[in-house]
């Protein structure tokens, strides 16, 4: 099945089905540090979304996979078309991102090639009853097939362990690029979004990043917003993003809220923002709380694995809240909203350790470290590169 390639450098396959959110800012981020590197990228995607587009423009090979986001009847005919690309592409090492993507390129690949498994968050943590027992017994068949599992956090390890998965692990944390997502004057960054103009300026921003889903806990901000109105009358909340529980959600919705639907760059929300709430009831490891806080906003998160991770812990007293608990969610957006001088305090220790700890840069780094593991030692990063990446 697999050839050497005829190019000196290594030649990486990198496998997404979602091609939007966090996976796809995950995948496009280390493709721009692996071109940079002097790799040899492939990306492998359904068309629609912003991965296709946005790693093309980097310069990686993009081909397009036809693959549907959940595990169904066109999954035989997406195997077989997957296995057809590897031929075609005959990469040196491929990394499978998601549950779908992990499925489809494990069952393609079947260990032929150093195959590398990022979960970004557990299939079976989406569903209930028979569906999530499926998606367990998956997991741990198809562990044999992952040469490595890296996961973005050490709860999603955990995870993975509890529910008997096998195999071999790194953990990665996620990284962002923290030059791209700065501060920002919020005045002028608001003035350039058009969904808030007839918006008072000067009200209180509360900013939610994230597909529209049960995961990421809409529902229960919602739930909680109208406590934080009764406290701060002048607040907005804006949702940014789209998904499956839209309709859902916008029933639940005052006036005060504004739907911003699925955007290309999130930077402007962020930077707008008074507050950033992320209320998910699980994560691997939220970008949105790391994005967010780059940008000097602070962040309210919920206390889930994955997610207590993305904060440091001098900010955890203030910013952490039990999950599914619309009282204590409330109590701490107004406290902050009320509170301009500790949101200012608390946006700058955020930047200062996400500049320290989740930068893509280290993040690159430790990925290239274990695409040399899994090629038997052979150096990813040419030496000219090198010390651009780790600088």
């Amino acid at each position: 099945m697999h050839q050497p390639a005829t190019d000196h450098r290594p030649r990486v396959l990198h496998l997404a089905q979602p091609v939007d959110g966090g996976v796809a800012r995950v995948v496009t981020d280390l493709t721009r540090a692996q071109l940079a590197s002097g790799l040899d990228v492939t990306v492998a995607c359904p068309d629609g979304g912003s991965l296709a587009d946005g790693v093309r423009a980097l310069g990686a090979d993009v081909r397009l996979w036809e693959a549907t986001r959940s595990p169904g009847p066109a999954l035989v005919s997406e195997v077989r078309r997957l296995a057809r690309l590897v031929e075609e592409v005959r990469p040196d090492l491929v990394h499978a991102h998601s549950a779908k993507a992990g499925l489809a390129g494990r069952l393609a690949v079947r260990g032929r090639i150093p195959t590398l498994f990022q979960p970004h968050a557990w299939s079976f943590e989406a569903v209930g009853g028979v569906t999530a027992a499926l998606a367990v017994g998956w997991e741990r068949w198809g562990a044999r097939w992952a040469t490595r599992t890296v996961c973005v956090s050490e709860a999603e390890r955990t995870t993975g362990l509890r529910a008997g998965v096998r195999g071999r692990w790194s953990v990665i944390p996620n990284g962002i690029d923290a030059e791209r997502f700065h501060p920002a004057a919020v005045d002028t960054v608001r003035a350039g979004i058009e969904q808030l103009a007839g918006v008072d300026p000067a009200a209180p921003l509360v900013v939610c990043v994230g597909r529209l889903c049960r995961q990421k806990g809409q529902d229960v901000l919602l739930t909680a917003w109208d406590a934080v109105l009764r406290r701060v009358p002048k607040a907005r909340l804006v949702l940014v993003g789209d998904g499956p529980d839209r309709a859902a959600l916008r029933q639940l919705a005052p006036d005060s809220v504004l739907f911003a639907g699925a955007v290309a760059d999130p930077l402007p929300w962020y930077q707008a923002a008074d507050l950033v709430v992320l209320p998910s009831r699980w994560e691997g490891m939220a970008l949105a709380p790391l994005e967010a806080m780059a940008c000097g906003r602070p962040v309210v998160v919920t206390d889930v694995a994955g997610a207590r991770e993305s904060l440091p812990p001098a900010l955890a007293p203030r910013c952490l809240v039990p999950a599914e608990n619309p009282a204590v969610l409330s109590g701490a957006v107004a406290e902050l909203l009320l509170d301009p001088l500790l949101r200012e305090s608390l946006g700058h220790q955020g930047r200062r350790y996400v500049q320290s700890t989740h930068d893509m840069r280290h993040t690159a780094g430790a990925v290239a470290e274990v695409y040399r593991e899994l090629l038997g030692g052979k150096p990813v990063v040419p030496t000219e590169c090198r010390e651009s990446i780790h600088s």
